[in-house]
């Protein structure tokens, strides 16, 4: 897949299963707030709590929609030197992790993701800034990934 902004870089996608994790918090925080607003207006007196249930549940509704765009934006590639990894869709970030510098490569999964059949894979730098996750890959994926990553890494390791 190619994003119009970066050029020359063919992106792989992740599993849009990440939506409905997303999905997944929002609602359970969703009937919360409902739950705690109908609560509340059960209380006599002058302010309408209904508003407050009714903001969350516009905002919920905008979350929807969002968490796929969200997902869609999500990409990695694997080129000659790094792993270079974007997400965000209003504010973007575009992060390039030289191979040498992977100190730490890890695969999670949590209850949720292994119910869905995904798994996150995080790397780890000396520089906080090039830390890199991307969640929302397969197992097969993430375990396929990490490999590369470790033994690559482990022929260009850079001074360390």
């Amino acid at each position: 897949m190619q994003f119009p902004d970066t050029p020359g870089i063919q992106w792989r996608r992740i599993s849009p299963k990440l939506a409905f994790r997303t999905l997944v918090g929002a609602i359970i925080w969703l009937v919360i707030f409902v739950g705690v607003t109908i609560g509340l207006s059960l209380i006599p007196g002058p302010f309408p709590w209904w508003i407050i249930g009714a903001v969350f549940v516009v905002i919920a509704a905008i979350e929807i929609p969002m968490s796929f765009i969200r997902v869609r934006s999500i990409g990695y590639a694997l080129r000659e030197d790094d792993l270079v990894f974007k997400r965000g869709v209003i504010a973007k970030r575009l992060v390039a992790v030289p191979y040498g510098r992977l100190q730490v490569i890890d695969v999670s999964r949590g209850l949720l993701d292994r119910m869905l059949g995904i798994a996150s894979l995080t790397t780890v730098t000396a520089a906080a800034s090039t830390n890199v996750s991307i969640p929302g890959l397969t197992p097969a994926e993430a375990d396929e990934l990490r490999d590369h990553l470790i033994r690559v890494a482990e022929t260009r390791r850079a001074g360390l």
